[in-house]
């Protein structure tokens, strides 16, 4: 990502897991606080997600893992059974690029989501932001 790609974004959320920003690209960004979250964190952290997805108008997400420690498996479950039906259906949400973390468990339960994940919601890794940006870009 370069400078005048990052001065165009807003950032729109935040907590202690992580950011969300909106890139006029039409995608939301999010960024990950590297410790280890408790549910309802994580849970209010999707649904500032889904809001920002809402209010924007963008159906797409890039979520760079960076360090993010390992989501716990009920958080893993609650997001495929909860919370992607409900961002394909309400913002017609339908895909993701993840920038992988480094963390070897997080690669696992990042797996877990996208393995478990209801059908027709696409997710594509990368190793780098800027091949998920020109993917996510190449969408529009």
């Amino acid at each position: 990502m370069t400078l005048s790609t990052y001065d165009q974004e807003t950032i729109l959320s935040q907590n202690s897991a992580g950011k969300i920003y909106y890139e006029p690209a039409g995608y939301v960004r999010l960024t990950w606080a590297p410790e280890r979250q408790p549910l309802d964190v994580i849970q209010a952290f999707y649904e500032q997600v889904l809001a920002s997805l809402l209010s924007t108008g963008a159906h797409h997400i890039l979520s760079e893992h960076g360090a993010r420690a390992p989501l716990p498996i009920v958080a893993q479950e609650w997001l495929t059974t909860n919370w992607i039906p409900r961002a394909m259906h309400l913002a017609n949400t339908h895909t993701c690029a993840i920038v992988e973390g480094a963390d070897p468990l997080h690669r696992l339960s990042t797996q877990s989501v996208v393995s478990t994940a209801p059908e027709g919601f696409r997710f594509k890794r990368f190793d780098s932001f800027a091949a998920a940006d020109a993917w996510l870009r190449g969408l529009a």
